[in-house]
């Protein structure tokens, strides 16, 4: 079920974004959205019967929140969610699952390591919903050692600006740049790289290189060294939703 790209809460039929102001980028995910928000505008934009099945999914979360016998029931409508709402509204959909069964530490780390790279980039999304401290932060790194690219650029998300040290996080970013993952999936990417002498030091040897060998250098690379030079935010790379909620 891995999907190509960070999924957007969109309709079955088109490529609409989840905000109500059409806006698009990182501040649409999952992640970047308050649950209750993201609640609104799914319920909006899925059919009759993909609608009740959220609403009947919630409130069992919600009533049943722990683990009931070998698999609780909110977990069921995880591996449900795709089908039942459509791959464009999947990840939204468990990440409000999650929420509302008010999934700890352990019971993510147990999707997570059960679950499909689908069920495992919802949980990556929900983190800054879910956990307010740097508990989670192994899934944090265990995505950022994959080569999906999905679960990298759900990796980097809120949670990730939040907790990963900044060894990590400068790996994390130099990840991107090899796998091919936009910078924009970098939360708060303007503020983290502001200023770090490292960081520029780690992207001039990278584009260097690539010039050597004869190969582009990605766009996004200056784009970057920019940002670590002036602190001024490069076109669509602050993240104006970056917060926890």
């Amino acid at each position: 079920m891995t999907q190509p790209h960070t999924a957007h809460v969109t309709p079955d039929t088109q490529d609409a974004d989840v905000t109500p102001d059409g806006q698009d980028a990182q501040g649409t995910t999952p992640a970047h959205v308050p649950p209750a928000d993201l609640r609104a505008a799914l319920t909006t934009r899925l059919g009759g019967a993909a609608r009740a099945w959220l609403d009947q999914a919630l409130d069992e979360a919600a009533a049943h929140p722990g683990t009931h016998g070998p698999i609780s029931v909110w977990e069921l409508r995880l591996a449900e969610a795709g089908r039942r709402c459509g791959p464009a509204h999947a990840d939204a959909a468990r990440v409000l699952v999650l929420h509302a069964a008010r999934a700890d530490t352990g019971a993510l780390t147990r999707v997570y390591s059960q679950g499909t790279a689908d069920e495992r980039r919802a949980v990556l999304h929900a983190l800054p919903h879910l956990v307010p401290g740097p508990d989670a932060l192994p899934l944090v790194e265990d995505a950022l050692r994959t080569n999906d690219t999905r679960l990298v650029a759900a990796a980097l998300g809120p949670y990730a600006a939040r907790h990963l040290d900044a060894h990590q996080w400068r790996h994390a970013v130099l990840k991107c740049l090899f796998t091919g993952v936009a910078v924009d999936s970098v939360a708060d990417l303007a503020r983290r790289a502001h200023g770090d002498d490292e960081l520029a030091r780690m992207l001039a040897d990278y584009a260097a290189e690539r010039t050597a060998a004869d190969r582009t250098v990605p766009e996004d690379l200056h784009r970057v060294l920019a940002l670590t030079e002036s602190g001024r935010p490069a076109p669509g790379t602050a993240d104006p939703h970056g917060k926890e909620s």
